[in-house]
Protein backbone atom coordinates (compact mmCIF):
# COMPACT_ATOMS: atom_id res chain seq x y z
CA UNK A 1 0.00 0.00 0.00
CA UNK A 2 1.78 3.42 -1.23
CA UNK A 3 1.43 6.42 1.09
CA UNK A 4 -1.53 8.31 -1.11
CA UNK A 5 -3.46 5.39 -0.21
CA UNK A 6 -2.88 5.10 3.44
CA UNK A 7 -3.87 8.10 3.74
CA UNK A 8 -6.92 7.19 1.69
CA UNK A 9 -7.68 4.46 3.87
CA UNK A 10 -6.84 6.44 7.16
CA UNK A 11 -9.82 9.23 6.12
CA UNK A 12 -12.25 6.41 5.05
CA UNK A 13 -11.95 4.61 8.27
CA UNK A 14 -12.33 8.49 9.87
CA UNK A 15 -14.93 9.95 8.48
CA UNK A 16 -14.59 13.83 10.37
CA UNK A 17 -11.36 14.88 10.43
CA UNK A 18 -10.33 17.37 12.75
CA UNK A 19 -7.56 19.53 10.51
CA UNK A 20 -4.51 21.49 11.63
CA UNK A 21 -2.72 23.11 8.70
CA UNK A 22 0.72 24.77 8.91
CA UNK A 23 3.56 27.14 6.17
CA UNK A 24 3.84 23.82 3.93
CA UNK A 25 0.04 24.56 2.26
CA UNK A 26 1.15 28.03 1.44
CA UNK A 27 4.43 27.36 0.18
CA UNK A 28 3.41 26.82 -3.91
CA UNK A 29 1.02 30.07 -3.58
CA UNK A 30 4.42 31.87 -2.97
CA UNK A 31 4.76 32.59 0.39
CA UNK A 32 7.98 31.08 2.00
CA UNK A 33 8.35 29.27 5.26
CA UNK A 34 9.80 29.75 8.57
CA UNK A 35 11.89 25.86 9.04
CA UNK A 36 13.55 23.28 7.19
CA UNK A 37 13.18 19.44 6.94
CA UNK A 38 14.50 19.38 10.40
CA UNK A 39 12.36 21.57 11.70
CA UNK A 40 14.86 24.50 11.72
CA UNK A 41 14.90 28.10 11.54
CA UNK A 42 15.56 28.81 7.85
CA UNK A 43 16.37 32.12 9.33
CA UNK A 44 16.48 34.69 12.22
CA UNK A 45 13.38 33.93 14.18
CA UNK A 46 10.30 36.30 13.80
CA UNK A 47 9.76 39.39 16.09
CA UNK A 48 7.82 39.26 19.48
CA UNK A 49 5.51 40.94 20.61
CA UNK A 50 7.60 42.30 23.47
CA UNK A 51 10.50 43.55 20.66
CA UNK A 52 7.47 44.79 18.72
CA UNK A 53 5.52 47.01 21.73
CA UNK A 54 8.76 47.85 23.30
CA UNK A 55 10.95 48.84 21.04
CA UNK A 56 10.68 52.02 18.35
CA UNK A 57 13.10 51.25 16.15
CA UNK A 58 11.92 47.52 16.12
CA UNK A 59 8.71 48.54 15.10
CA UNK A 60 10.15 50.96 12.46
CA UNK A 61 11.96 47.96 11.24
CA UNK A 62 8.76 45.64 11.24
CA UNK A 63 6.86 47.98 8.95
CA UNK A 64 9.55 48.59 6.73
CA UNK A 65 10.22 45.03 6.04
CA UNK A 66 6.40 44.85 6.06
CA UNK A 67 5.74 47.58 3.51
CA UNK A 68 8.28 46.01 0.97
CA UNK A 69 7.33 42.76 1.42
CA UNK A 70 3.10 42.92 1.81
CA UNK A 71 2.36 42.55 -2.13
CA UNK A 72 3.72 38.70 -2.00
CA UNK A 73 0.53 37.75 0.88
CA UNK A 74 -1.63 40.58 -1.39
CA UNK A 75 -1.20 38.93 -4.54
CA UNK A 76 -0.89 34.80 -3.47
CA UNK A 77 -3.59 32.85 -4.34
CA UNK A 78 -5.09 29.59 -2.94
CA UNK A 79 -3.07 26.37 -4.28
CA UNK A 80 -3.75 22.86 -4.64
CA UNK A 81 -3.54 21.80 -0.92
CA UNK A 82 -6.07 24.78 -0.36
CA UNK A 83 -8.38 23.34 -2.92
CA UNK A 84 -8.14 19.73 -2.15
CA UNK A 85 -9.15 20.73 2.09
CA UNK A 86 -12.45 23.13 0.73
CA UNK A 87 -13.53 20.00 -1.16
CA UNK A 88 -13.00 17.20 1.68
CA UNK A 89 -14.84 19.93 3.90
CA UNK A 90 -17.40 20.61 0.89
CA UNK A 91 -17.98 16.37 0.93
CA UNK A 92 -19.01 15.92 4.25
CA UNK A 93 -15.00 14.97 5.48
CA UNK A 94 -14.03 17.95 7.64
CA UNK A 95 -15.63 19.28 10.82
CA UNK A 96 -12.99 21.93 11.63
CA UNK A 97 -9.97 23.50 9.73
CA UNK A 98 -7.68 24.78 12.18
CA UNK A 99 -4.83 26.56 10.36
CA UNK A 100 -1.50 28.06 11.76
CA UNK A 101 -1.45 30.03 8.81
CA UNK A 102 -2.32 33.86 8.57
CA UNK A 103 -2.57 34.26 5.04
CA UNK A 104 -5.96 33.98 4.41
CA UNK A 105 -5.96 31.63 1.44
CA UNK A 106 -7.86 28.30 3.26
CA UNK A 107 -11.14 31.30 2.68
CA UNK A 108 -9.94 32.17 -0.14
CA UNK A 109 -10.07 28.93 -1.77
CA UNK A 110 -13.80 27.65 0.09
CA UNK A 111 -13.50 26.32 3.14
CA UNK A 112 -15.71 27.85 5.50
CA UNK A 113 -15.48 25.72 9.12
CA UNK A 114 -11.95 27.45 10.02
CA UNK A 115 -10.82 28.81 12.44
CA UNK A 116 -7.63 31.21 12.37
CA UNK A 117 -5.28 30.34 15.21
CA UNK A 118 -2.83 33.38 14.85
CA UNK A 119 -5.01 35.55 13.30
CA UNK A 120 -4.82 36.90 10.17
CA UNK A 121 -1.79 39.24 8.43
CA UNK A 122 -4.89 41.12 6.29
CA UNK A 123 -6.19 43.11 9.18
CA UNK A 124 -4.47 45.62 11.60
CA UNK A 125 -5.23 46.09 15.12
CA UNK A 126 -4.64 49.19 17.10
CA UNK A 127 -3.51 48.43 20.75
CA UNK A 128 -5.00 51.42 22.28
CA UNK A 129 -9.28 51.47 20.75
CA UNK A 130 -9.06 47.95 19.93
CA UNK A 131 -10.36 49.09 16.00
CA UNK A 132 -9.52 46.73 13.12
CA UNK A 133 -9.08 48.26 9.76
CA UNK A 134 -7.72 46.74 6.65
CA UNK A 135 -4.04 45.83 5.99
CA UNK A 136 -4.63 47.08 2.15
CA UNK A 137 -5.35 50.55 3.74
CA UNK A 138 -2.48 50.69 5.83
CA UNK A 139 0.12 49.75 2.75
CA UNK A 140 -1.56 53.12 1.21
CA UNK A 141 -0.77 54.98 4.08
CA UNK A 142 2.86 53.86 4.36
CA UNK A 143 3.73 54.34 0.55
CA UNK A 144 2.68 57.72 0.83
CA UNK A 145 4.89 58.45 4.25
CA UNK A 146 7.70 56.53 2.68
CA UNK A 147 8.12 56.26 -1.09
CA UNK A 148 11.44 55.61 -1.43
CA UNK A 149 10.92 52.89 1.12
CA UNK A 150 8.09 51.84 -1.37
CA UNK A 151 10.29 51.36 -4.52
CA UNK A 152 12.90 48.98 -3.00
CA UNK A 153 12.77 45.04 -4.04
CA UNK A 154 13.71 42.37 -1.70
CA UNK A 155 13.74 38.87 -1.60
CA UNK A 156 10.38 37.74 0.12
CA UNK A 157 10.13 36.27 3.58
CA UNK A 158 7.29 34.55 5.02
CA UNK A 159 3.86 36.52 6.49
CA UNK A 160 4.48 39.41 4.56
CA UNK A 161 7.52 40.29 5.42
CA UNK A 162 11.05 40.99 3.56
CA UNK A 163 14.82 41.25 3.66
CA UNK A 164 16.08 44.11 4.52
CA UNK A 165 18.78 43.82 6.70
CA UNK A 166 21.68 46.23 6.71
CA UNK A 167 19.41 49.30 6.33
CA UNK A 168 18.66 52.27 8.67
CA UNK A 169 15.60 52.22 9.59
CA UNK A 170 15.52 55.13 12.49
CA UNK A 171 13.62 57.46 9.59
CA UNK A 172 10.85 55.21 8.74
CA UNK A 173 7.09 56.88 9.29
CA UNK A 174 5.23 54.40 10.86
CA UNK A 175 1.71 56.22 11.42
CA UNK A 176 -0.31 55.82 14.41
CA UNK A 177 -4.22 55.13 15.25
CA UNK A 178 -6.22 57.94 13.08
CA UNK A 179 -8.88 57.51 15.86
CA UNK A 180 -6.82 57.36 18.74
CA UNK A 181 -3.25 57.60 17.99
CA UNK A 182 -2.58 54.55 19.44
CA UNK A 183 -0.21 51.98 18.18
CA UNK A 184 -0.79 49.33 15.32
CA UNK A 185 -0.27 45.86 15.15
CA UNK A 186 -0.97 43.00 12.37
CA UNK A 187 -3.92 41.32 13.95
CA UNK A 188 -1.73 38.12 14.38
CA UNK A 189 -0.51 36.32 17.33
CA UNK A 190 3.39 37.36 18.06
CA UNK A 191 5.92 34.67 19.54
CA UNK A 192 5.53 35.91 22.99
CA UNK A 193 1.47 36.47 22.93
CA UNK A 194 -0.83 34.44 23.84
CA UNK A 195 -3.34 33.10 21.32
CA UNK A 196 -7.21 34.36 22.33
CA UNK A 197 -9.11 31.66 25.03
CA UNK A 198 -12.02 31.65 22.83
CA UNK A 199 -10.30 30.37 19.89
CA UNK A 200 -8.28 27.71 21.40
CA UNK A 201 -11.47 26.80 23.57
CA UNK A 202 -13.35 25.98 19.96
CA UNK A 203 -10.87 24.43 18.27
CA UNK A 204 -10.55 21.74 21.59
CA UNK A 205 -14.72 21.15 21.22
CA UNK A 206 -14.38 20.23 17.28
CA UNK A 207 -11.40 18.20 18.36
CA UNK A 208 -13.86 16.46 20.84
CA UNK A 209 -15.95 15.56 18.15
CA UNK A 210 -13.77 14.45 15.21
CA UNK A 211 -12.72 10.83 14.94
CA UNK A 212 -9.33 11.54 14.03
CA UNK A 213 -7.06 13.90 13.57
CA UNK A 214 -4.88 15.54 10.02
CA UNK A 215 -1.99 17.49 10.48
CA UNK A 216 -1.43 19.25 7.03
CA UNK A 217 2.13 20.96 5.98
CA UNK A 218 3.59 21.98 9.59
CA UNK A 219 6.63 20.86 11.50
CA UNK A 220 4.40 21.48 14.68
CA UNK A 221 7.75 22.87 16.26
CA UNK A 222 4.96 25.50 17.97
CA UNK A 223 3.28 24.70 20.50
CA UNK A 224 0.36 26.12 20.00
CA UNK A 225 -0.22 23.78 17.01
CA UNK A 226 1.33 20.79 18.89
CA UNK A 227 -0.93 20.57 21.70
CA UNK A 228 -3.84 19.78 19.42
CA UNK A 229 -1.84 16.86 18.92
CA UNK A 230 -1.06 16.24 22.79
CA UNK A 231 -4.72 16.27 23.00
CA UNK A 232 -6.07 13.82 20.44
CA UNK A 233 -3.22 11.28 21.33
CA UNK A 234 -4.46 11.84 25.14
CA UNK A 235 -8.12 11.52 23.81
CA UNK A 236 -7.51 7.84 22.21
CA UNK A 237 -7.98 9.35 18.81
CA UNK A 238 -5.40 8.36 15.45
CA UNK A 239 -3.15 11.88 14.52
CA UNK A 240 -1.73 11.68 10.73
CA UNK A 241 0.45 14.20 8.99
CA UNK A 242 1.48 14.93 5.42
CA UNK A 243 4.46 16.95 5.83
CA UNK A 244 8.04 17.21 4.24
CA UNK A 245 10.65 16.98 6.68
CA UNK A 246 10.57 16.02 10.42
CA UNK A 247 7.84 17.19 12.97
CA UNK A 248 7.29 17.21 16.10
CA UNK A 249 4.75 14.42 16.79
CA UNK A 250 6.82 11.80 14.66
CA UNK A 251 6.35 9.82 17.52
CA UNK A 252 2.53 10.87 18.43
CA UNK A 253 1.51 10.24 14.67
CA UNK A 254 -0.57 6.67 13.52
CA UNK A 255 0.35 7.23 9.69
CA UNK A 256 3.53 10.05 8.25
CA UNK A 257 2.96 10.83 4.49
CA UNK A 258 6.06 12.67 3.43
CA UNK A 259 4.70 14.32 0.07
CA UNK A 260 4.47 17.66 -0.62
CA UNK A 261 1.27 18.48 1.02
CA UNK A 262 -0.53 20.08 -1.93
CA UNK A 263 0.19 16.61 -4.40
CA UNK A 264 -0.88 14.48 -0.93
CA UNK A 265 -3.71 15.90 -0.40
CA UNK A 266 -4.66 16.53 -4.30
CA UNK A 267 -4.86 13.01 -4.52
CA UNK A 268 -6.65 12.37 -0.99
CA UNK A 269 -9.52 14.36 -2.48
CA UNK A 270 -9.78 12.36 -5.90
CA UNK A 271 -9.57 8.96 -4.37
CA UNK A 272 -12.22 9.94 -1.93
CA UNK A 273 -14.58 11.56 -4.35
CA UNK A 274 -14.01 8.16 -7.23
Amino acid sequence: MDSSTSLADFAERHPRLFVLTGAGCSTDSGIPDYRDVNGDWKRPSPVTYQAFTGDELTRRRYWARSLVGWPTMATARAGAAHRALARLEAAGRVGLLLTQNVDGLHDAAGSRRTIDLHGRIDTVRCLGCDTRTPRADLQQQLRARNPAWAALEANAAPDGDADLDGRDFATFDVPACPLCGGMLKPDVVFFGESVPRERVAAAHAALAEADAMLVAGSSLMVYSGFRFVQAAVAAGKPVAAVNLGRTRADELLTLKVAQPVGEALSALAAQLDA
